[in-house]
């Protein structure tokens, strides 16, 4: 039941998230306005650490993307070819 709830609060996070940062009501709505230096942006970037958070809390590894192959990892795949 524990786990099914922290599941379920990831996934409103993840789709509220992603609608902030796409941001339909063309700037409209802002937590913090974008025109302030420095911390007009503060807002996206808490925006953006929910999304990632709440997609590693449900299994989604997206630093997977970014990371860079070692040599073993790419010896290995050339082996598998």
């Amino acid at each position: 039941m524990r786990k099914k709830f922290g599941d379920t609060i990831a996934i409103i996070l993840i789709i509220l998230s992603i609608i902030y940062l796409v941001n339909p009501g063309f700037g409209f709505f802002e937590v913090l306005p974008d025109n302030m230096p420095i911390i007009g942006n503060l807002d996206e970037l808490a925006a953006s650490v929910i999304l990632i958070g709440s997609m590693e809390f449900l299994g989604v590894d997206i630093y997977r993307y970014f990371r860079k192959k070692n040599l073993a990892d790419k010896l290995y795949e050339e082996k598998k070819k």
